[in-house]
């Protein structure tokens, strides 16, 4: 039999990302909505919270990613 290990030991929310990458955090809100759990974006859920989003280190690599993407073809993502 085979178990999973997770091997994520800490993920950075995408308040903390935004400051990180001197980015508007509500853009890359809206960039990262494309991102799923494979990509390395989780919901992060506390006590009386809705929850925050935020990234795995592979996660905040494909964010990155995303950024030149979107910077490169700014008319793709209409806000």
């Amino acid at each position: 039999m085979t178990t999973h290990v997770n091997k994520v030991h800490h993920v950075t929310t995408i308040t903390q990302v935004a400051k990180d990458l001197g980015e508007d955090e509500d853009w890359l809100r809206d960039i990262s909505l494309e991102m799923e759990i494979e990509d390395g974006a989780i919901w992060v859920y506390g006590v009386g919270e809705d929850g925050v989003k935020a990234f795995t280190a592979f996660g905040t690599d494909n964010l990155i990613e995303l950024i030149r993407f979107y910077k490169d073809n700014p008319g793709l993502l209409k806000r």
